[in-house]
């Protein structure tokens, strides 16, 4: 969903700077669109490796569907947790070519993130069973992500600025954190994200809440981004700030 939203207001702001040569402007809406999708992405893959067990526990295990099940479902779900800051990239990425009326060379790199894909998760079904085609999904997104940057970069379309990189870090110390947090307040209450009654749902819906309030606040703290500029990002409807 982020990264749907991301690329839909992305497209035609770069499109408009584009035809008004603004190339300089195109690169800094870039920044932005990128800078927010992992402000919102990575802490939710943080939180989704986490919160796995409990997660697929609390929600799903009930009648034929037992620990066993519980554990390997959360195992895949931990997995495609990993690529999810490379799913919404893909999305913040892609009209960057799309702007610039190129769609061959996002659908080659999409076709051979495929191939890669098909290729890594027969490799690692022996090992990791389903585990790794969630894995393999994974990687072959993060492959796309990577390529779609390096093709942009090399055109001199994508030049992440200082304040990309410096957000970036202490968005993944935020995130970092919140994990760590999220780990900690779960052991109390480890017995309870056994179970899937009201009892079970209230305690996981507390961690999700209490994480969301930890990562706010820590993102605030470590300047990861600021209330201003989120209400200011909302306003314009873009990520573009």
């Amino acid at each position: 969903m982020v990264g749907a939203a991301v690329g839909v207001a992305l497209l035609p702001l770069l499109s408009r700077q584009l035809k008004a040569d603004d190339q300089e402007g195109a690169r800094e809406s870039q920044n932005r669109a990128l800078e927010f999708s992992m402000l919102l992405t990575i802490p939710a893959a943080a939180a989704l490796i986490v919160l796995a067990r409990p997660i697929v526990t609390v929600l799903f295990q009930r009648g034929a569907f037992d620990a066993a099940d519980a554990a390997a479902t959360a195992a895949a779900l931990a997995a495609f947790a990993v690529g999810l800051p490379a799913y919404v990239l893909i999305k913040a990425l892609a009209p960057g070519f799309f702007a610039r009326e190129d769609t061959a060379t996002p659908v080659k790199i999409a076709a051979a993130a495929l191939v890669l894909n098909v290729a890594i998760a027969l490799a690692l079904m022996p090992m990791l069973a389903h585990v790794g085609i969630a894995l393999a999904t994974a990687i072959s997104s993060s492959f796309n992500a990577a390529l779609l940057a390096t093709f942009l970069y090399r055109r001199g379309l994508l030049r992440p600025d200082r304040r990309l990189i410096d957000r970036l870090v202490r968005i993944v110390l935020a995130a970092g954190l919140m994990a760590v947090a999220l780990w900690l307040g779960g052991k109390p209450m480890s017995e309870l994200l056994t179970r899937s009654d009201a009892a079970g749902v209230g305690a996981l819906a507390l961690l999700v809440v209490g994480g969301i309030l930890v990562y706010g606040v820590l993102a605030q703290l470590l300047r990861a981004t600021s209330l201003v500029e989120m209400r200011a990002m909302m306003r314009r409807g873009t990520p573009a700030a």
